[in-house]
């Protein structure tokens, strides 16, 4: 008996998703141990290239699972955070977006188990989540290779992107919660 797309684990996007996990630690130890800033930009480019072309495979090759539904968005988010806390220790500032990216994360991920378990349906990303993604590798990104950022610069870069969280945010909420009281509606 064939396994539906939806079910298989072992699909090309979601390998990708899994080396992104495998970065990680090598990101932190570039950065903090060895303070090669270079490399470290690489393998976070590397990550984020690794991010567009998962999303691009999984649609244009309909290898979509649920798994990648929930993989893509976490080795996102830990490869942002485990960034932003080895740049915390050069920039104090970026614990404003640090803090923001764990509590945003935790709401929406308890939301996001809400709705799953109400309607049974694994919602993917947005436009504005993936706009989100990109603003902080960009951020992150030019904190690493512009090692002497000026203040008013890198203040910027990091209010732009806690402006674009926080937004991000809001809209995640409102369809999640629009996803749940549909369903309520429905029954």
């Amino acid at each position: 008996m064939k396994q539906s797309i939806r079910k298989q684990i072992l699909t090309i996007p979601n390998l990708l998703s899994f080396l992104r996990l495998c970065m990680i630690p090598l990101i932190i130890w570039l950065y903090c141990a060895k303070k090669n800033y270079a490399l470290t930009a690489a393998v976070l480019v590397l990550s984020g290239i690794t991010d567009t072309v998962d999303g691009f495979i999984a649609r244009r090759f309909n290898m979509v699972t649920d798994l990648g539904k929930a993989l893509d968005p976490v080795a996102d988010k830990l490869t942002q955070a485990a960034m932003m806390f080895c740049l915390l220790t050069r920039f104090q500032m970026m614990l404003v977006p640090l803090l923001l990216l764990i509590f945003k994360e935790l709401c929406s991920g308890i939301m996001s188990l809400v709705v799953i378990k109400k309607t049974g349906k694994v919602c993917g990303a947005e436009w504005h989540g993936k706009l989100c993604t990109w603003l902080l590798y960009a951020m992150m990104f030019l904190h690493i290779v512009w090692f002497a950022i000026p203040r008013e610069w890198s203040t910027a870069l990091i209010s732009i992107c806690v402006i674009m969280m926080t937004v991000s945010f809001g809209l995640y909420m409102i369809r999640n919660y629009k996803m749940l009281t549909k369903e309520v509606i429905n029954k």
